[in-house]
C-alpha cells in the first residue's frame, strides 16, 4: 500500500499562530505569578514594618520603665555603675535585634519569578 498525504494537516500559518497563543499564554502566566507576588511582598513588607514599630516602642517603654525601676533600687553612689551596666546590655540587645532583623531581609524577593523565568530560558536553550 502507498501511504497517501495528509491533507488535513494544519497550514505553517495554524501552527504559528498555536505557538504564539502558547508563548502568550505562558506570558500571562508569568505576569499573574509576579503581580501576586508582588501584593505578597507589599503584604510582608507592612507587617515587617508595622511589627518593628510596635517591637521599637514597647521595648524602649519596658526597658525604660524597668531600668528606672533597678537603678532607683540601688544607693546614689552606685548608680552610675549600675546605668553603664544598661547601656552595655541594651546594645548587646541591639546587636542581637539587629543579627534578626538582616536575617529576615536575606529572602530574595520574587524568588518564584526568578525561578519560572529561569526554567523558561533554559528550556528555551535546550530547543537550540
Amino acid at each position: 500500500m502507498i501511504a497517501e498525504n495528509n491533507h488535513n494537516s494544519p497550514s505553517l500559518a495554524a501552527l504559528v499562530g498555536r505557538v504564539a497563543r502558547v508563548a502568550l499564554g505562558g506570558l500571562r502566566t508569568r505576569a499573574e505569578l509576579l503581580a501576586i507576588e508582588l501584593q505578597e511582598e507589599r503584604l510582608r513588607l507592612t507587617q515587617l514594618v508595622l511589627w518593628s514599630m510596635v517591637l521599637v516602642f514597647l521595648g524602649i517603654l519596658g526597658a525604660l520603665l524597668l531600668t528606672a525601676t533597678i537603678i532607683f533600687l540601688f544607693p546614689e553612689d552606685a548608680r552610675i555603675y549600675v546605668m553603664a551596666a544598661f547601656a552595655v546590655l541594651y546594645l548587646l540587645g541591639a546587636a542581637a535585634v539587629s543579627v534578626v532583623v538582616k536575617s529576615l531581609l536575606k529572602r530574595e524577593p520574587f524568588s518564584e519569578s526568578i525561578d519560572q523565568v529561569k526554567k523558561d530560558r533554559l528550556w528555551l536553550e535546550s530547543l537550540k
